[in-house]
């Protein structure tokens, strides 16, 4: 929740944004093509949808011994994170498509895993991508009560065991996602930078209407058409969610609490140190740059520095985008964090949880 108003100055070093804009504009300009999702990407999202759909199909078709109807939650969790990545997110930056219209029906994809664009529009494309890695307004940094991503915070005993508990907490995410947090923020009367506002009619419906939805295919019909026993069904559903959530965690948190990326605060007056465009570069990094697989998978994503950049552009477009924004920033001395490989960015973020799990690791007083 945001404490105080933030700001950032415009006038500080903004020859670099600048430059890189205008290097970036002329990128899409000499290659005579558009920001938005090429052919790659739309097979992408075919290939996502269809395995998200043909994974359901096999399971509530009973075909399977129990345990290939365990190992295809696994993959549908998989799915699910891939759908997340890489159709929903980038649908509903807008970058998906000129069509405004396009981007609406592919960020339901989003409701159509269990979670609301409407929601996920204001905490993630407008809170996080404003504030990013800011302590009391970025929301990402706040997991859970027992998991410290922000050495800006009080420390608690617990958080000694946060490298191994973390991995749990992010797997279980979107149990809470799917039925407490999109109802939660729709019931506050602020969230983030909007305050007292009156969240419009059609998005509490299509909320209703599409958890009803997602609870119904996800919950009612397998229980009632699968010949399972209550806690067999239980093990599979969150066997999807366990998957799923990991997954999302994981990927999400290499981008911003890894070892290189900085989490500063704001002056007196609510200042920060840079522009928005070197804040996003000092609180987010890279990784896995040369992992075809990785690159398709997470729609991008381990390009997160060009993402906060440029989250308006399809995350299709990143891999290219990357050397313009590396050049960029090393001509203005600006920092480029990038971890080479997957694991290593795992190690890197395993490394923070335990340096921001140690006591000595403060810059608030402990809390009692």
């Amino acid at each position: 929740m945001i404490q105080t108003k933030v700001s950032f100055p415009n006038d500080r070093s903004k020859e670099f944004h600048t430059e890189l804009k205008q290097r970036v504009k002329q990128y899409f300009a000499d290659n005579k093509i558009s920001t938005h999702a090429n052919t790659e990407m739309i097979v992408k999202t075919v290939v996502l949808l269809s395995g998200y759909v043909l994974t359901y199909g096999l399971i509530m078709s009973g075909v399977l011994p129990i345990y290939g109807n365990w190992l295809l939650c696994l993959v549908l969790g998989f799915f699910t994170a891939g759908i997340g990545f890489s159709v929903a997110h980038d649908a509903i930056h807008g970058a998906y498509s000129a069509n405004k219209k396009v981007n609406y029906w592919l960020g339901l994809t989003m409701n159509l895993i269990g979670g609301n664009h409407y929601v996920w529009s204001i905490s993630h494309n407008i809170v996080h991508h404003t504030y990013t890695n800011i302590d009391g307004h970025d929301e990402d940094l706040e997991v859970a009560p027992f998991i410290r991503l922000n050495r800006h915070i009080p420390y608690h005993w617990i958080h000694r065991f946060q490298h191994i508990l973390a991995f749990f907490a992010y797997g279980l995410a979107t149990i809470f996602w799917v039925f407490l947090k999109d109802f939660k923020k729709l019931s506050q009367k602020s969230i983030g930078p909007y305050q007292n506002k009156k969240h419009p009619r059609k998005e509490l419906i299509t909320l209703v209407v599409t958890k009803a939805l997602y609870y119904g295919y996800t919950i009612v019909l397998p229980l009632v058409l699968l010949d399972v026993t209550w806690w067999q069904f239980l093990i599979g559903y969150l066997t999807v969610h366990f998957s799923a959530g990991i997954t999302l965690g994981v990927i999400f948190q290499l981008a911003h609490v890894v070892e290189e990326t900085e989490q500063p605060l704001a002056d007196e007056s609510g200042k920060m140190a840079d522009n928005w465009a070197i804040h996003q570069m000092r609180t987010t990094a890279n990784f896995a740059p040369t992992n075809r697989f990785i690159t398709w998978y997470v729609g991008g994503l381990n390009f997160q520095v060009e993402h906060h950049l440029f989250s308006h552009i399809c995350s299709v477009h990143y891999k290219h985008l990357s050397p313009i924004v590396k050049e960029v920033a090393e001509k203005y001395d600006v920092p480029y964090n990038i971890h080479p490989t997957f694991f290593g960015a795992v190690a890197s973020h395993y490394r923070t949880l335990k340096a921001f799990g140690r006591k000595d690791d403060v810059s608030m007083p402990m809390a009692a």
